[in-house]
């Protein structure tokens, strides 16, 4: 029984990481979408390509 029980202290831990990294990425692109909003409005493109840039860059598959 003990191995089982470390089996699924692994599982859970697994699981407990994974929705902090979903949740961490969820709350960059949110605040990416906003601060390109901000650069659009500002009319500033060097910011605009940066910060799209990087939002492709978070969104892409490992």
């Amino acid at each position: 029984m003990g191995r089982m029980n470390v089996s699924n202290e692994a599982l859970l831990g697994l699981v407990a990481e994974m929705v902090m990294d979903d949740a961490i990425r969820t709350y960059k692109e949110k605040n990416l979408y906003q601060q390109i909003d901000s650069a659009l409005a500002e009319g500033d493109e060097a910011s605009f390509l940066a910060l799209t840039a990087e939002l492709k860059s978070i969104q892409s598959p490992g």
